[in-house]
């Protein structure tokens, strides 16, 4: 009963986390946002205090039941370990008991408890659970759901719907994509062979609920009056915690799955609050009882489907980029990313210190921006973390979504009206890319479309007022929204672009 809980409330939390990452439409976080900010490390960046002592309470009485229910990553280990243990009884994987690693355990930690306190959330975004879930989530099944959802406008209105996947912008999230994929192999690799490996050495949160679990109230513990040393439980363990010679439990590793419950056949293991095991001799037979554990065998043939299929899928991504054609007459040039002094991050953010210091580079953000402005950046200091650029589109000012779903507190809650008066950046116009300038034409694009009017049009000569018009930014109007970048129809690069503020200021 206790197995069938667990299951069912870790499917449950799965599935609608990762429908807060593929949900384009971002309705689901009206009914689901809550459960993206009950997730550790947000919390505890965002100073939530209330889900941080909730946490560490549950922990404390029940054990690390967040890593077997609450983590998707923890989760998503599960599932690739029961995909496993579906192969046919011969080929059935099967565990043992192994030694804790508590010096790696702690190195890791003690790594990125330095790096998010030096601000270096590239180092701090590989290791968090929640974090490197959301990258797999965003990139890997959001673009196969999207697609799913959208076949029909994909095929019809490919052009006007996916035009802003030029080289240029797919090269630059090229990096996350990688990283999202070796995260995810990295991370099934070891759930293949060894369960929750990742959990138990790696992860920094599970190290710190490992801490607080060995105290928890209520703990699996084995009576052995009844056990018979089978070593079915341990074999059936995925934290590969228990130690069925000594009766022993490691519960600093122990995520309450309750699996080795169900297998023990004569009832000697339960869940309940924790008493010390008694003491039973062992004979020397039993000592020196040969383990009758598989040796486990290397399977090529699915290594070998697994890396052709990927290399399958990236072959696809590539082609699908290629560029567009208009009406077969002519190939519409790529808009080129301007090279930017200052990167810029959405409204909410606060500062570009702020942002950095608590953005765990989840990509909820990034999968719910309904106009493709935010992407992950490719800068080391920052690698993953959002940031705004318009080359597919423009913030709008009637949309605050990223400031709704964000978990840590990076992007802060702000209504619409209050970030129509939040600058973010400030337009830059460059006479060398304007066409009134290199072709003689009239355009005035920038100025027709800035919903604040911070742009006009003045005459290029100012002796002669009928000459061609270029544009002037008025920078205490301008909040950096993108319109004029984004709508600019100069190619390759816009004659207007956005640069960052560093500091955000309402005006």
């Amino acid at each position: 009963m206790l197995k069938k809980i667990r299951l069912t409330l870790a499917i449950l939390f799965f599935a609608a986390i990762t429908l807060l990452f593929v949900d384009f439409t971002g309705t689901a976080h009206a009914w689901l946002g809550w459960m993206a900010k009950i997730q550790f490390l947000p919390a505890v960046l965002a100073l939530n205090v209330g889900v941080i002592v909730a946490l560490v309470a549950l922990t404390l009485i029940f054990g690390r039941i967040y890593c077997s229910v609450i983590c998707p990553l923890g989760v998503m280990q599960d599932v690739i370990t029961w995909i496993n243990s579906k192969r046919g009884k011969k080929q059935k994987r099967r565990f043992s008991y192994s030694p804790a690693k508590s010096l790696l355990r702690y190195v890791v930690l003690a790594l990125f408890v330095v790096a998010l306190v030096a601000g270096i959330g590239s180092v701090a975004a590989l290791l968090a659970p929640y974090s490197s879930y959301g990258r797999i989530a965003n990139n890997l099944l959001a673009p196969v759901y999207g697609w799913g959802n959208n076949l029909l406008a994909y095929f019809a209105e490919r052009a006007d719907s996916y035009a802003f996947y030029t080289t240029d912008v797919w090269l630059k999230s090229l990096p996350t994509f990688i990283i999202a994929i070796a995260t995810f192999i990295i991370i099934a690799a070891l759930a293949w062979r060894n369960g929750r490996t990742y959990c138990n050495t790696i992860c920094p949160v599970g190290t710190v609920l490992g801490f607080l679990s060995k105290y928890s109230l209520f703990k699996i513990s084995i009576d052995t009056d009844k056990c018979r040393n089978c070593s079915l439980c341990s074999r059936q363990c995925k934290a590969s915690c228990i130690d069925y010679k000594n009766h022993a439990i490691d519960y600093s590793r122990c995520v309450d799955c309750m699996d080795c419950i169900g297998s023990c056949e004569f009832g000697a293991i339960s869940y309940g609050i924790a008493r010390k095991p008694k003491a039973k001799e062992t004979n020397q037979a039993d000592a020196k009882q040969p383990s009758n554990e598989p040796v486990p065998q290397t399977d090529t043939s699915r290594r070998t489907f697994i890396v052709t299929a990927i290399a399958t899928a990236t072959a696809a991504t590539l082609k699908s980029q290629e560029k567009i054609v208009d009406g077969g007459l002519a190939v519409i040039e790529d808009k080129q990313i301007p090279d930017r002094r200052t990167h810029i991050e959405p409204p909410g953010a606060v500062s570009l210190k702020h942002f950095a210091q608590h953005c765990t580079a989840c990509q909820l953000c990034v999968s719910v921006c309904p106009n493709g402005v935010l992407r992950p950046s490719t800068d080391l200091t920052r690698l993953m973390q959002p940031e705004v650029s318009y080359e597919r589109g423009y913030c709008r000012p009637e949309c605050n979504k990223c400031s709704q779903v964000c978990p840590a507190g990076a992007i802060r809650p702000v209504t619409v009206a209050e970030k129509s008066a939040i600058h973010i950046g400030h337009a830059v116009w460059t006479g060398k890319n304007c066409i009134p300038l290199t072709d003689g034409q009239e355009c005035g694009n920038c100025a027709r479309h800035c919903p604040t009017g911070a742009i006009i049009m003045v005459p290029s000569d100012k002796s002669n007022p009928d000459s061609l018009k270029i544009p002037i930014v008025n920078e205490e109007r301008c909040i950096g929204c993108g319109a004029c970048e984004n709508l600019c129809p100069a190619r390759p690069f816009s004659a207007i672009h956005v640069e960052g503020n560093e500091v955000h200021f309402e005006q």
